[in-house]
């Protein structure tokens, strides 16, 4: 599926981004994997569609672009998105502030 020209993948149930794992009104982000540069809505999706070699964004790269607003299609960097308190900095959208403990699930943490 595409969102906002951009290809994601996985289980993806709209345009927004959600998947099947997760589909509130606020699951509407996208995440790019470092390990194969490519969207997927949560890990859940990258382990059952995924390259198979799963690793974190290191620290260090934090200013490069690595999610989507699945609501305007802006691609945030790590910090921004990390730093944005659930909320698009763009639309205003909202995010799903849960993601918030799975963090670790797609970025170093030992250095925030």
């Amino acid at each position: 599926m595409y969102s906002h020209g951009k290809k994601i993948s996985g289980d993806v149930l709209d345009q927004q981004t959600r998947c099947i794992h997760y589909h509130t009104q606020k699951d509407i982000i996208a995440i790019k994997f470092y390990c194969c540069n490519t969207y997927y809505p949560c890990k859940s999706c990258h382990d059952s569609h995924g390259c198979g070699n799963h690793s974190v964004w290191p620290a260090a790269l934090f200013n490069e672009e690595a999610i989507l607003c699945g609501a305007c299609g802006t691609e945030l960097t790590i910090n921004e998105y990390l730093n944005c308190q659930s909320i698009c900095p763009a639309c205003s959208s909202s995010f799903n502030p849960g993601c918030s403990l799975h963090a670790s699930y797609y970025f170093e943490t030992r250095h925030r």
